[in-house]
């Protein structure tokens, strides 16, 4: 059963893209979403661009299916101006596009907007997502890891409390919400973003020694709500871990998290594809029609 990864950035390996897509497929990655949030929302349609070329391409069949989403990142939320949501709701009709994402809040680094004007992003791509009728990707940054300079700007605040509270008075609770992706989180936290409807994505950490805190949550979480990523080239798992990542090593997540849950590696990728097809149906239709 081939396996699925639900968060990368495939217009970061440039060059190096068709040797990426290939060492993935040989290594049983059979889909990919595609992260499309570019530099900021001028190049936020590279993913669509990329998902689509595939799409086209004479040799799809021997390379993983590829679909995108498109969306401002919280770093780049002071450039989400009524001219680029506009973007972002044109790029949102794509066939290709199944998500609007990564959006959320981060208060990690110093350098990021402030929390008024990630906060006024955020929201707005709600409000795009909601009229397209997609499940949103959700990127929150944990206030506990943040740099001296970030707590000085921010203060007190906390993203992950920041952001539920946003969640539930603006998108609310509901089916196939959307992901949070690279899930980081406690317990408590995971079980808040399931009541909303959200699954869990867990990534490349979740091989950390450190991360106990993260695998008990990952060991919680509802069978029907896990998915895993690489988000790739960032946060590569163990063994490979401080080398560029990339979607072949996924099958190291995806080996941890079935231990975790006493799983084989094919009950693992046959539980999160179908998790997957859930959350993102039209994924099924378009793969009848690629290969």
């Amino acid at each position: 059963m081939p396996l699925i990864d639900t968060h990368t950035h495939l217009d970061m390996y440039g060059d190096a893209l068709a040797q990426v897509l290939a060492r993935a497929h040989t290594a049983g990655v059979g889909t990919i979403l595609a992260i499309g949030i570019g530099d900021g929302p001028a190049t936020m349609h590279r993913a669509l661009d990329i998902a689509q070329d595939i799409a086209d391409a004479t040799n799809s069949a021997t390379l993983p299916a590829v679909y995108a989403s498109a969306g401002i990142h919280p770093q780049e939320a002071h450039q989400a101006t009524p001219e680029a949501l506009a973007q972002l709701a044109a790029l949102a009709t794509r066939p290709r596009c199944v998500a609007i994402g990564e959006i959320g809040l981060d208060y990690y680094h110093a350098d990021n907007p402030s929390i008024a004007v990630q906060q006024a992003a955020f929201i707005a791509q709600m409000q795009v997502a909601a009229a397209a009728g997609k499940p949103i990707l959700i990127h929150c940054r944990t206030s506990e890891l943040a740099k001296p300079e970030a707590r000085e700007k921010f203060g007190a605040a906390d993203a992950w409390e920041d952001l539920l509270a946003l969640l539930a008075e603006h998108w609310g609770a509901r089916g196939n919400a959307g992901i949070m992706h690279c899930f980081s989180g406690t317990v408590d936290q995971a079980r808040r973003s399931l009541s909303l409807g959200f699954h869990l994505s867990f990534a490349g950490n979740l091989t950390y020694p450190k991360a106990a805190a993260l695998r008990e949550a990952a060991a919680f979480a509802p069978a029907e709500r896990i998915l895993i990523e690489t988000d790739a080239p960032f946060l590569a798992p163990i063994p490979h871990r401080g080398q560029r990542n990339e979607p072949a090593l996924i099958v190291h997540t995806a080996q941890a998290l079935a231990q975790l849950r006493g799983l084989s590696l094919d009950g693992l990728a046959e539980l999160t594809t179908s998790n997957f097809q859930a959350l993102f149906p039209t994924t099924t239709s378009l793969l009848t029609t690629d290969h």
